[in-house]
């Protein structure tokens, strides 16, 4: 099944497949016992999306194969992803509808139990094309080679149809072509019928061939069917849904494009959810789900019966999975932390999931950062030092030397921060603003270090102080003659100057022997 395989890594191109039917392999076979079948389609709704090809490869009951048929087929609309399944717009112009050849494909089925890896979408797509030209498709017993994968291959990291041929032995050829991945799945059916390993062969390939001779099909269409623009070509034909072009990525949201299904089933994602967090990962591109994606999911969640105890087990693995991404690199960022609680709001994932994650990632990447940092001088002069998970907030100041002192305070650790708050250990400024931070720190009564200060507490950076809880402490301020205190405006400044003889201009960066010389006359 291409869409599935494609979004787990493995990228191959499709074969072409001939534009007729395959012929039935020239041989005496035994009768058929199991139908595997395998579709391409458009999309991953079976609602909204269209099969383009179908393969049907039928085998005796030691899994030797009998026949096989394949067929493209005009979706009525646009081909969808060809980069995975490699059919192009132009190699269905002609290709008969689904209704068309839904008497033979019937046919192909009758009396018989099919077979699929994943077989519930292949089902649920076929269901959806005989529902569309008027024919009501009874149950059919069904086995999936994906789900048996657990039985005979339960040590198996991924369970993609080609891990699955790769741990058996069986050949991949045509990998995301219908016929190439029915023949396939007909090999690992075949694997299956012969035990594995010394196993017994699965239940249900024994009592499924008996089941599905009861099963009536019915005779042709039971009402008129579903009908989209006839005579139109597939390019002049309305497309089923049409998605809006996408914004720029955001920083964390473009990592969904690497999201590997494995991984969600590594944070505890069901099973067989993934197709449903496979729609989910495309409609969070651009950070929002809309309506018409919205729908496609609901979609997803009737064919596939969804509970809700599956989606929020699925919720949470998504976000924990993206959450994990955030924390390759040993930070989460602010826009990233942003971005995992909007994340989170929307999928309605408990907010203490993240936060727990966040801070249990803060506190390895503050431990981590403070090993081997030295001690402070004995003859430290500048009160309180600077220490691993410290916040802190800057204004003012000359803007090559703080942009280089926010880069060097974010690589130790120190966390730079855009509004003075309770937290903030201190604010970094040379006193050429009064705005609204100094204000601010002056309420809250934050210590206040003037850039050339802030420097050399970053060239001493002392570990990160933590309480059993995970809480930050703060030890007692040392002298020195930046102990916290309420902040002077820099007018304030800017008046004691003047009333004390020293050259002043009525704005811009204060110089230094005068900030000094004012902080020493408040001793």
């Amino acid at each position: 099944m291409g869409l599935l395989d494609w979004f787990t890594g493995r990228a191959t191109t499709a074969a072409r497949l001939p534009e007729r039917p395959v012929a039935p392999i020239a041989r005496t076979a035994p009768p058929p016992a199991f139908a595997v079948v395998d579709v391409e389609t458009t999309g991953l709704s079976p609602r909204s999306d269209r099969v383009l090809e179908v393969a049907v490869v039928r085998v005796d009951a030691r899994g030797g194969v009998v026949d096989e048929w394949s067929t493209r087929l005009d979706p009525e609309g646009p081909v969808g992803a060809t980069h995975i399944h490699g059919i192009r717009p132009e190699d269905v112009v002609g290709a008969p509808l689904f209704r068309q050849l839904a008497g033979h494909v019937a046919s192909r089925f009758s009396g018989l139990p099919v077979v699929a890896h994943n077989a519930r979408f292949d089902l649920a797509f076929l269901r959806a094309e005989f529902q569309r030209a008027g024919w009501d498709m009874p149950y059919l017993p069904a086995f999936c080679t994906l789900d048996a994968s657990y039985h005979y291959l339960p040590d198996l990291d991924r369970r993609r149809l080609a891990d699955c041929c790769w741990a058996t032995g069986v050949r991949l050829d045509g990998a995301h072509s219908a016929l190439g991945d029915a023949r396939a799945t007909a090999g690992l059916l075949q694997r299956y019928l012969g035990g594995i390993g010394g196993l017994p062969v699965h239940g249900d390939l024994v009592s499924l061939p008996g089941a599905a001779r009861s099963v009536t099909w019915p005779t042709g269409p039971v009402r008129e069917p579903v009908t989209i623009l006839p005579g139109a070509s597939p390019s002049a034909r309305r497309p089923l849904h049409t998605t809006p072009p996408r914004p720029v990525p955001r920083p964390l949201v473009q990592r969904l494009t690497g999201l590997s299904l494995l991984e969600l089933v590594d944070e505890g994602a069901p099973p067989g959810t993934l197709t449903y967090l496979e729609q989910l990962a495309d409609a969070l591109e651009d950070g929002d789900i809309s309506d018409a994606e919205a729908g496609r999911l609901h979609d997803l969640v009737e064919v596939y019966a969804l509970t809700r105890e599956d989606l929020d087990a699925a919720h949470r693995a998504f976000v924990l999975a993206l959450a994990h991404r955030a924390l390759d690199d040993g930070h989460v960022s602010r826009a990233e932390r942003t971005e995992l609680h909007a994340l989170a709001g929307v999928l309605e994932v408990p907010k203490s999931t993240v936060l727990d994650l966040i801070q249990r990632a803060d506190r390895a990447r503050s431990a981590r950062m403070s090993a081997d940092l030295r001690p402070l001088p004995d003859d430290w002069p500048f009160g309180d030092p600077v220490r691993v998970g410290d916040k802190v907030v800057f204004t003012g100041c000359d803007d090559a030397q703080r942009a280089r002192l926010e880069r060097r305070a974010e690589e130790l650790g120190v966390r730079v921060q855009g509004n003075v708050s309770r937290l903030t250990a201190m604010l970094v400024t040379d006193g050429s603003s009064s705005g609204t931070k100094l204000a601010r720190a002056a309420e809250l009564g934050t210590r206040v270090v003037h850039p050339d200060d802030f420097e050399v507490l970053l060239a001493h950076l002392q570990p990160a102080l933590e309480a059993a809880s995970g809480a930050r402490l703060r030890p007692p301020a040392r002298a020195g003659r930046d102990v916290p205190r309420a902040a002077a405006s820099p007018s304030a400044i800017r008046s004691w100057a003047l009333a004390n003889g020293y050259a002043v201009g009525v704005r811009g960066r204060l110089p230094r022997d005068v900030v000094d010389a004012f902080e020493r006359a408040r001793l």
